[in-house]
């Protein structure tokens, strides 16, 4: 069935394990009262005087756990980066407070060989400055100042700075794990901060080396956690691993015809490990993407927890994620609200319900035949592309009840400014510029208000979107969403 044909529903599946409580310890001051009767402690109290559970100590055993009733853990990609610049403090402090039980990072070795976090090996799209990691020395990266979000040269510049690995193990030492992405050729360094720090158990090994030098590792380092990746060409790695085998293994494969996607592959690691897969991107886990899973969980999540065997799934949406394990719904409409998807213009054909300025279809995504409106497959998300000042699209929406209602756009765009659209209700006059932020990437999606509210009657109303001829435009427009004003 076509994208554009696919409505936003969600298809829910049982909720993860429910999160115990923290049970409270009461200190009693000598003399100032009584000591209780002697009686049995409840069962899973913590005994007096020890240390209360904390999320990371649930998030490590919960890991480690492959039982049939284990839940689906949540891992935020580059931390929560739609909150605060990827890999900075606030973005990992973020990814734990949104719900993620693990968060991934990027390791990289300055030029004085301090592991920091970054993922590229420049520093040119997520900080103020220019270079190769491995050329800055650390005290070079103190000076330069992380981006927001995603980063790109047009991002703005926040107060974060470039963390070294010992203040992000730190920060996430009582909150969840880590997940050491780009660590392994550096592990012996890695593994000093952890020791180091005290946060051996908060942090998680990964790669693709041969078994052997994985085993070499484990045998030295006995209480490192460790999962190791396969997708077709290593495959066979899970064998040679024998009985020992990690905890965790993180399935790579972009078709659903790959060996390590069939469902007996899967079900041998299940039996004895979690089983990961990335959401992020295609080719990670084939088109089962986030904004697939937000359009529909039955083409991304559901589908890999109910067919791929998934126990494990990073993210760059995390609250979604986490919204889709606890309640079945991933994207929620809000209440008296309605949506559009940008695809969804209304009938009737150029001039009528659309002008663009480009012949046929410039995108990759699933267009209407013999129309010019371009359609384009960002990663699952299919969204209105290559948008030029002076074009226009006409949408039809059913308001549900009279009111004041505005309209926010769900766009994308690495520019500043990205772009302007005006709205016109109902053949009215165009409304004032509405301006397009910068999302830092064309696949980071944010729902922007328009604050242009208007005053609607209930039934069927025409909104025509069109972009300023004379102001820069490049953004991608995923869907409109009324929603109703409160008084």
């Amino acid at each position: 069935m076509p994208a554009s044909l696919i409505s936003r529903r969600a298809v829910a599946v049982p909720a993860g394990r429910p999160v115990t409580a923290l049970a409270t310890v009461v200190l009693c001051v000598t003399l100032l009262c009584a000591a209780p009767p002697a009686t049995a402690a409840p069962e899973g109290a913590v005994p007096h005087g020890a240390p209360a559970e904390t999320p990371a100590d649930r998030a490590h055993r919960d890991f480690l756990d492959h039982g049939p009733k284990a839940g689906v853990m949540t891992v935020a990609h580059r931390g929560q980066w739609r909150k605060a610049p990827e890999n900075s403090i606030a973005a990992i402090r973020a990814g734990f407070a949104d719900g993620a039980g693990i968060v991934e990072v990027d390791v990289r070795l300055t030029r004085d060989k301090v592991p920091v976090l970054m993922h590229d090996e420049r520093v040119d799209r997520t900080t103020n400055g220019t270079g190769r990691v491995a050329d800055l020395t650390l005290a070079q990266l103190r000076g330069l100042r992380l981006r927001v979000g995603l980063g790109g040269r047009q991002a703005a510049v926040t107060g974060e700075r470039v963390p070294t690995l010992a203040e992000a193990i730190l920060a996430a030492r009582t909150l969840g794990l880590v997940n050491l992405d780009r660590a392994w050729q550096d592990r012996e360094a890695v593994w000093r901060v952890l020791q180091e720090t005290g946060t051996v158990r908060n942090g998680l090994f990964k790669s693709r080396a041969p078994v052997p030098e994985v085993r070499a590792f484990l045998d030295g380092h006995r209480d490192a956690l460790y999962m190791h990746v396969v997708d077709d060409a290593n495959a066979v790695s899970v064998a040679e691993f024998g009985t020992a085998r990690p905890p965790a293994f993180e399935v790579v494969f972009d078709d659903v015809r790959d060996k390590v996607a069939a469902p007996a592959f899967l079900q041998e690691l299940r039996a004895t490990g979690r089983v990961w897969f990335n959401t992020m991107r295609e080719g990670y886990a084939a088109r089962f993407t986030d904004e697939a899973s937000l359009i529909d969980p039955a083409r991304g999540w559901g589908a890999l927890i109910t067919h791929y065997r998934a126990t494990v799934i990073q993210t760059d949406n995390v609250e979604a994620l986490r919204s889709y394990l606890t309640t079945g719904v991933a994207d929620p409409v809000p209440p008296g609200a309605v949506r559009v998807q940008g695809e969804d213009y209304a009938p009737g054909g150029r001039g009528r319900a659309y002008h663009d300025i480009d012949p046929g279809n410039r995108g990759d995504g699933p267009g209407r035949p013999g129309e010019d409106v371009d359609i384009c497959d960002h990663d699952g998300a299919v969204v209105v592309c290559w948008m030029r000042g002076s074009e226009w699209l006409t949408y039809g929406v059913d308001v549900p009840k009279d009111g004041r209602y505005t309209l926010k756009a769900r766009a994308s765009s690495p520019y500043a400014p990205a772009g302007t659209y005006r709205l016109a209700y109902d053949g009215g006059p165009p409304g004032r510029a509405v301006p397009l932020a910068n999302t830092t990437a064309h696949h980071a999606f944010v729902l922007q208000d328009s604050r242009d509210p208007r005053q609607l009657a209930r039934g069927h109303h025409h909104i025509r979107l069109s972009l300023d001829a004379g102001a820069f435009q490049n953004w991608n427009l995923d869907y409109l969403q009324l929603e109703p004003v409160a008084p």
